[in-house]
C-alpha cells in the first residue's frame, strides 16, 4: 500500500513539473484570474430576483417563516428538538424559474440557508449583535479580521467587512455591505443584505498589498446576498439566515486546488456565522 501511495505522489509531482507549477505556488497565488462575464452576472441577478419574490412572499404571509416549518411532522419535531439542544440546522436551496433550473454559464450558485435557536434571548438581543458591526471582527473573528460601519440611516447600514477564508487555500477579501433592517412586530424582524463591492486581497498584510479589481480575480466570491430573520417564540429566538453566492466555476483540472473552497466554504462560512450569532448574544445576556 505504502508503495502505491509513493508511486501516486510521484506521478503528481512529475504532471506537476511538466506544467510548470508546484503545490506550494498554487496555494499561494491559486489558479489564473478570470473575468466576471455579464452573462454569468444576469443568471445571478434573475436568481437572486426570484429569491427577492419567494421571500417577499413568506414575509407578507407571514406563516411557516422557519424553513424546518415545511418539514413532515416528524422531521419537524426532530429538528426543533435538535435546535433547543444547540444545533445549527442547515440545508441547501434552489430557486427555479417555472420549474427550471437557473443555467449560470462559467459560475457557480451556492444558496443555503441555516437556523439557530437563542434561548433567553429576546429580537432586540440579537439586533444588538447584528448591528454592531464595528466589532463583527470580535463575534465573527477568526473569518471576519476587519468591520466597521461606513454610515447609517436608521435602519440602513452601510459596512466594510474584511473576510479571511482557508480551505487549502487562503483568501482575502475586502467587502462593502448595504442592509436594511425591518421590525415587522414586537416578537419579529428581518433584514436583506447585498455585497456591493467584493475586492479580492493581493498580497494581504504585506508592504504591497492591494484590491485587484472586482470581477477580474480568481473569482472565490463574486456576489453575495442575504436574508435573516428572526423570531421570538419558546422562551427564545430562532435566527435564520440565507445566503446566495456567486463563485467561478470549478476550472478543468483544478479542482483539487479550489474545488473544496468554492464549494464547501459558503456551507462552512454559514454554519459559523449562525454559532458565533448565538455565542456572541448569549454572552451579551445578563446572567440569571
Amino acid at each position: 500500500m505504502r508503495d502505491l501511495s509513493d508511486s501516486i505522489a510521484q506521478w503528481l509531482r512529475v504532471l506537476l513539473v511538466l506544467f510548470a507549477v508546484t503545490p506550494n505556488s498554487l496555494a499561494a497565488n491559486g489558479p489564473s484570474p478570470t473575468t466576471l462575464k455579464p452573462a454569468t452576472v444576469e443568471a445571478f441577478d434573475r436568481y437572486v430576483r426570484l429569491t427577492d419574490a419567494r421571500n417577499d412572499r413568506e414575509l407578507k404571509q407571514g406563516t411557516n417563516l422557519l424553513w424546518i416549518d415545511d418539514l413532515p411532522d416528524a422531521e419537524r419535531t426532530k429538528a426543533y428538538q435538535d435546535l433547543t439542544a444547540g444545533e445549527v440546522k442547515i440545508r441547501r436551496l434552489e430557486s427555479r424559474e417555472n420549474g427550471s433550473a437557473i443555467h449560470c454559464p462559467d459560475g457557480m450558485i451556492h444558496h443555503w440557508v441555516a437556523l439557530a435557536f437563542i434561548p433567553g434571548a429576546k429580537v432586540q438581543d440579537v439586533l444588538a449583535i447584528l448591528e454592531d458591526y464595528d466589532r463583527h471582527s470580535v463575534y465573527y473573528a477568526p473569518d471576519v479580521q476587519r468591520s466597521k460601519i461606513e454610515a447609517r440611516d436608521g435602519d440602513r447600514f452601510r459596512v466594510f467587512l474584511r473576510f479571511r477564508r482557508h480551505k487549502i487555500i487562503t483568501v482575502v477579501l475586502n467587502t462593502e455591505h448595504d442592509v436594511q433592517y425591518v421590525h415587522d412586530s414586537e416578537p419579529r424582524a428581518h433584514s436583506r443584505s447585498s455585497a456591493v463591492r467584493i475586492a479580492e486581497v493581493e498580497n494581504p498584510g504585506k508592504g504591497d498589498e492591494r484590491d485587484r479589481t472586482p470581477g477580474d480575480d480568481s473569482g472565490y466570491l463574486w456576489r453575495m446576498e442575504t436574508w435573516w430573520r428572526m423570531i421570538e417564540r419558546d422562551s427564545g429566538v430562532y435566527v435564520q439566515s440565507e445566503v446566495a453566492s456567486l463563485t467561478r466555476d470549478v476550472p478543468a483540472g483544478l479542482g483539487w486546488l479550489i474545488g473544496p473552497f468554492v464549494t464547501s466554504i459558503p456551507k462552512e462560512s454559514l454554519t459559523f456565522t449562525l454559532e458565533a450569532t448565538r455565542k456572541a448574544v448569549e454572552k451579551s445576556l445578563p446572567r440569571r
